[in-house]
């Protein structure tokens, strides 16, 4: 028998004055036997940093033709594809041919930056690829707000991102690569 992925509730507030957005959403995280917390918490991140009303989380791990999240119009064009961790070129130069922009949020130090200096002339070749890194320290300390029900208010400004839940608060600055 297979093991069912685990729901996470996360209320979310963001208040983002690079981009004037201010929004509360309810969210429900499917986290797949697979995924750790840290990379469940770095795809809530990702949420929070290119937060929309159209924004949602796709099927990801589950779905080999699906990202980790993106953004549709009402007639169905992909706006915006969202990979979260290290995915193959491939895939992302797949990814550019079907949406009109590509994200990624890296994370996993040392891995990371191999991974980058593996694939930066071929991501560099891609139109409208954005991608991203986390340090270690910032995607580990946002696995540990993880908790099945979380209530959690985002702050950006100045590209600086605070995570607060009613204890903790996660500073985390995105580097950008490309």
């Amino acid at each position: 028998m297979a093991i069912k992925a685990t729901i996470f509730k996360a209320d979310l507030q963001i208040a983002d004055m690079d981009r004037n957005y201010y929004a509360e959403h309810s969210l429900t995280l499917a986290r797949h036997p697979s995924e750790t917390d840290e990379r469940m918490m770095v795809r809530l991140f990702a949420f929070a940093m290119f937060a929309h009303e159209h924004l949602v989380f796709a099927k990801g791990l589950n779905a080999d033709d699906e990202p980790g999240l993106w953004r549709m119009d009402l007639t169905g064009a992909i706006k915006l594809w969202i990979e979260v961790g290290l995915p193959d070129e491939k895939w992302i130069r797949k990814a550019c041919g079907r949406a009109e922009e590509v994200a990624v949020i890296s994370y996993g130090g040392r891995t990371a930056d191999m991974w980058w200096d593996a694939n930066k002339s071929k991501f560099e070749r891609q139109e409208h690829l954005r991608i991203y890194n986390l340090s270690p320290e910032s995607s580990q300390a946002l696995a540990a707000l993880a908790s099945r029900t979380m209530r959690l208010q985002c702050s950006v400004q100045d590209g600086q991102f605070w995570i607060t839940d009613t204890l903790t608060t996660v500073h985390v600055e995105p580097m950008k690569l490309l």
